[in-house]
């Protein structure tokens, strides 16, 4: 079994607090900054498939980024459209974000990053 990947953006402080909940949990897991080092298609292709919630919760759509670029909702709902979009613009990925072998969380509330250790 890997060791589970946890995107995560040290700026965010639900991110910082999933990060903390792994460490206090004594879980080994990889810190992926993916600012510095955004997921490839494939990964997240992964994410999109394992994660319990819709393929756009995974889209900061609130985020001042999405509106700059003049995106609209409505065209990432579908998981194909969700993934072209965050090849693109990793920043709009919702963090934080663990992915294990055969599970991944969004991690809004902690609760679900939980779930998965």
């Amino acid at each position: 079994m890997a060791e589970p990947k946890l995107f995560h953006n040290p700026r965010c402080s639900k991110s910082r607090t999933a990060k903390q909940l792994l460490d206090e949990r004594g879980v080994e897991y990889e810190t992926v900054e993916y600012l510095k080092a955004p997921p490839d298609r494939a990964e997240l292709e992964r994410i999109v498939e394992l994660v319990e919630d819709p393929p756009a919760k995974l889209v900061r759509s609130g985020d001042p980024a999405f509106k700059e670029l003049g995106l609209s909702k409505a065209d990432y709902v579908d998981a194909g459209a969700v993934v072209d979009l965050l090849v693109e613009h990793p920043e709009l990925m919702e963090r934080p974000i663990l992915l294990t072998d055969d599970a991944a969380a969004i991690g809004r509330p902690t609760e679900n990053i939980e779930k998965l250790i």
